[in-house]
């Protein structure tokens, strides 16, 4: 496959013929290789990482050292993908000096391409003044993890009219602040289609359905890898956690029972040095 490196236009001509587009994150070197090997648009570099890496109970203690962290992994596990980081709790909601700063970072330190930031019309003028300063921005609205305490949990957005008014609007407001994407999270099928129908910049959904422009999957969800929170929008397209345990049982139980390493596992030395290692040993214990 003669593959180049997805830009932004490319995003954008994707949105405008129809075609969709296929996100899905990562956290290291190892990861952000395999997901770029299988041909995907986007990798993003989730705060998500604090769940499924870290074994946080959400992503709001995620810092940006972390993040930067972990996107310089990534971006040196892939040559194809877009690349964007997730800017972490309170990394850009203080002051607009302050988002611009740490926004630049992820381009500048940590390798990435553009950053994704969460919230509606509330963030807009933070948003207008990142994109004025030359870094690209992916928009994230509908269920927002960062809030999840302010929103009452892990719950649907958008379900009302007026809600759905809120969301559309919001999604409108991002566009016109000047983000190239945005990410709908966890709401109604019909709402998503809807807003995705009415944006010229691509939407990328996770538990919106099949109307948005893209998906995105966590990548440890998709692989069985993660089960502390089974989301009803994620499709488990491996089991890899039994697959592993299964294995590092028989590894543990083949190296107490003796069968592990096995004399194709070793190395073996020349007879004459063999003998002349045992000598010395024999001299040595005479002595």
């Amino acid at each position: 496959m003669n593959r180049k490196k997805v830009t932004i236009l490319d995003l954008q001509k994707r949105k405008m013929e129809h075609c969709r587009l296929t996100m899905v994150t990562a956290y290291d070197y190892g990861s952000a290789e395999l997901v770029d090997a299988a041909g995907m648009d986007i990798i993003l570099v989730g705060d998500s990482v604090g769940m499924v890496v870290m074994g946080l109970d959400s992503t709001v203690p995620v810092t940006m050292e972390q993040m930067l962290y972990h996107c310089r992994l990534v971006a040196r596990g892939s040559q194809y993908a877009f690349l964007v980081g997730d800017m972490p709790f309170l990394s850009y909601q203080t002051s607009v000096t302050e988002a611009i700063h740490n926004a630049g970072r992820f381009l500048k330190e940590a390798g990435m391409e553009a950053v994704k930031l969460e919230g509606g019309q509330e963030m807009a003028d933070t948003i207008t003044a990142v994109t004025r300063a030359g870094i690209p921005v992916m928009g994230h609205i509908g269920l927002t993890p960062q809030s999840v305490a302010q929103l009452g949990g892990y719950r649907v957005q958008g379900r009302t009219a007026v809600a759905a008014q809120k969301l559309l609007d919001d999604a409108l407001a991002l566009e016109a602040a000047g983000c190239f994407a945005l990410v709908l999270e966890a709401v109604p099928a019909p709402l998503a289609t809807a807003v995705s129908q009415r944006l010229r910049i691509p939407t990328i959904g996770i538990g919106a359905g099949p109307g948005c422009d893209g998906q995105v999957l966590v990548y440890h969800d998709m692989l069985g890898l993660f089960d502390k929170l089974q989301p009803r929008f994620v499709k488990r397209y491996a089991h890899l956690r039994q697959t592993i345990l299964d294995a590092l049982t028989a590894y543990r139980e083949d190296v107490t029972g003796g069968q592990f390493p096995a004399e194709n596992h070793t190395y073996a030395m020349e007879t004459a040095e063999y003998e002349a290692f045992m000598a010395y040993l024999s001299e040595r214990e005479v002595n």
